[in-house]
């Protein structure tokens, strides 16, 4: 006899003892499990079809497309006026003027939110209440008002100076109110003290995000509270602080346009004056959109890798930047059509592989 015949002569998984009963069972239900299993390999896939992504989707490329096409077919935009006073003298004044504002009203605001800040986090009640005080009284005031008290502020005190405490006998220090606070000096005033409140706010929050543990282990281990604040605390607190610190400095950019009310001829002072010369309404207010648009967008940059820097503590491998990923698509295609390996790239290669870690 064969081996194959022995084989087949022996009882199945019980040798000289098993039950035929049970032999027999498993005989015949073994060709019906194998006739229910299913070929994974032969089953059709089926995307989801999101009917709703799509429709909307569409909705917005059409909506894109008209705006598109009446850039190109209405007249009404006057593109050659835009061309004409986009650089113009006068605009670029308005922008620049623009961004001082916006950057005294940032330092102002910080600098002095920091220590409001502080005030808040003070175990001391004195300092504590007067920072909240501060806090909800510029807040509460709309910035417009703010900018025109200080502007007039020469009609409440026509003389500020130091002399006799309780007293108007300046006998130390006396400057005449109007002379003190200009245009520009009232209007840094305006934008950095209601910034400063705001910012303050933001401040807190961030400082509180971080938790208390933290400060707990570096007083554990001995470090100075220099190091503690500076090392761990600050550092963990900037990943809240940034994004809404910038949005606020983005803010300032564009909340700096109600100077106007003091007559300080900034960027959109500047298109008001040039438009309500030549009545060309549209295109000068375009002119203001696109510098508007222009400044926005490098301080989104500039936020976004702010961001990206802080939260390297926070993910164990950084997301690719804009710039990385159009790099390594531009390499892959040129792999591609040199008939290469992408992989072959080291630069591809070790990006790869971090993520793969």
């Amino acid at each position: 006899m064969s081996v194959a015949d022995d084989t087949a002569t022996r009882p199945a998984d019980g040798g000289a003892g098993a039950d035929p009963g049970a032999t027999a069972s498993t005989a015949s239900t073994a060709p019906a499990a194998n006739r229910n299993r299913v070929d994974l390999s032969a089953v059709k896939v089926v995307p989801t079809r999101h009917w709703f992504r799509w429709v909307f989707g569409a909705v917005v490329l059409f909506v894109v497309a008209q705006l598109i096409w009446t850039l190109f077919t209405n007249d009404k935009y006057d593109w050659g006026t835009f061309g004409q006073y986009f650089f113009s003298e006068t605009v670029v004044n308005g922008l620049v003027l623009t961004l001082q504002l916006t950057v005294g009203a940032t330092v102002i605001g910080f600098g002095l939110g920091i220590l409001l800040a502080a005030g808040r986090l003070s175990k001391s009640w004195i300092l504590s209440s007067a920072s909240w005080a501060y806090i909800w009284f510029f807040r509460s005031v709309p910035l417009v008002v703010q900018l025109v008290v200080w502007y007039n502020l020469g009609y409440l005190f026509p003389q500020i100076g130091l002399g006799t405490p309780f007293t108007y006998d300046f006998w130390i220090v006396r400057v005449d109110t109007v002379t003190l606070i200009s245009q520009m000096a009232a209007a840094f005033l305006g934008l950095g003290l209601h910034q400063a409140a705001y910012s303050a706010e933001i401040i807190r929050g961030g400082l509180l995000s971080v938790d208390s543990g933290q400060l707990e282990a570096a007083g554990a281990l001995g470090l100075p509270r220099r190091v503690r604040f500076f090392r761990i605390v600050l550092p963990q607190a900037a990943r809240s602080i940034v994004p809404n610190a910038a949005n606020e400095v983005i803010s300032l950019v564009k909340g700096a346009s109600v100077v106007f009310v003091i007559a300080l001829p900034e960027l959109f002072y500047a298109v008001q004056v040039i438009y309500n010369r030549n009545s060309r309404v549209i295109p000068l207010l375009i002119v203001a959109v696109v510098w508007y648009t222009i400044v926005v967008t490098l301080l989104s940059i500039g936020q976004y890798y702010l961001e990206r820097h802080y939260a390297k503590g926070s993910v164990r491998v950084l997301p690719p930047t804009p710039l990385q990923r159009a790099r390594h698509w531009a390499r892959i295609q040129w792999a591609r059509l040199g008939d290469g390996d992408p992989t072959a790239i080291p630069e591809l290669t070790r990006s790869t592989d971090r993520r793969a870690r």
